[in-house]
């Protein structure tokens, strides 16, 4: 079944905004700059809106690196894999904010104002995320609903071993198109402010809650690290 929902609430996190634009956690822009993100906030509230799509599918079976689910469905991931073969269920889904956001900065940039236009991109990278939150708790209180648990992280393709390749085999399965998202030929998404990916689903027994591949993996320097 295809869920899909678009009156959502988006809180933008500043804190967020501020990681987004280089800032430590440790520290706070100065007030001018606090001054011209809480402005750009406001303004953008007006571009941003938020479209959330997924579908949960039966896990199959997994064998090696390939996860296979109903409909003919298959990942082929070490890391989704490890997940997958201790799951029941799979959530698949997308979370976007549209393009007009997108939109704005752009012709911000093209004005010279390149650090309102910086602004503006990091709020949205942050509307975005609040929507894929918003998604995430919504499909955790689905699995409870049946005994079940969710991975507490989101896992997309073009992470860890997770080919972008694959993003294509998501959309085909999820039908992403109800959510007004498109893959481009090397499949990037558009707008580019939103987010796919997976959600595991099982029994809690079998520790798919806080599943984590990062301890196992060599790559110390990967930014996803987690």
């Amino acid at each position: 079944m295809l869920v899909t929902a678009r009156t959502i609430d988006i809180e933008i996190d500043k804190n967020q905004v501020y990681k987004y634009l280089g800032y430590d956690v440790d520290s706070d822009p100065p007030p001018r700059m606090e001054s011209l993100i809480d402005e750009h906030i406001k303004l953008g509230n007006e571009f941003i809106y938020p479209c959330t799509t997924y579908t949960i599918l039966d896990v199959e079976f997994v064998l090696g690196t390939r996860a296979f689910l109903e409909g003919y469905v298959a990942f082929d991931s070490k890391v989704v894999s490890q997940l997958l073969r201790n799951c029941q269920k799979v959530a698949l889904f997308v979370a976007t904010i549209g393009d007009e956001l997108e939109y704005v900065a752009c012709r911000l940039a093209e004005d010279g104002l390149l650090l309102q236009s910086a602004v503006l991109d990091s709020i949205g990278s942050s509307a975005v995320e609040q929507a894929a939150n918003f998604l995430h708790e919504r499909i955790i209180d689905t699995a409870e609903l049946q005994g079940l648990v969710a991975s507490k992280r989101r896992f997309r393709p073009g992470y860890c071993d997770w080919n972008v390749d694959q993003q294509a085999v998501l959309f085909d399965a999820l039908d992403a198109s109800s959510s007004g998202v498109e893959l481009t030929e090397t499949c990037l998404m558009l707008p580019r402010k939103s987010i796919s990916g997976i959600i595991g689903i099982g029994l809690e027994e079998h520790g798919i809650e806080n599943y984590n591949p990062c301890p196992g993996c060599d790559n110390t320097d990967c930014q996803s690290r987690r």
